[in-house]
């Protein structure tokens, strides 16, 4: 079996929108929702999840898309950090 660290990004949804502003990159697909920034629908302060659609969706560029994933993976990196450090402080104390 492949190793898959490839994210699926769909299209003509919010998770290709270039107005949807995800919590959380990596798992904005199915487990995360976001916040719609579009300019005639941001003061509803909207929730959404990447599988929602709306009709007034704009193709995000793919250089976005590529930023956003790569701002994804080093948050993760970082977080991953932090939990190994904290780990290591918690066994000091035994």
């Amino acid at each position: 079996m492949e190793n898959n660290k490839n994210i699926s990004w769909q299209t003509d949804n919010c998770l290709g929108c270039k107005y949807f502003v995800p919590n959380d990159v990596l798992n904005a697909d199915i487990l995360e929702r976001g916040k719609c920034a579009h300019p005639s629908l941001v003061k509803f302060n909207l929730v959404v999840s990447g599988r929602d659609w709306c009709n007034l969706f704009a193709n995000m560029s793919e250089s976005r898309r590529q930023k956003l994933i790569d701002e994804g993976f080093k948050k993760d990196d970082e977080q991953q950090k932090k939990l190994i450090e904290e780990s290591k402080k918690a066994d000091s104390f035994d």
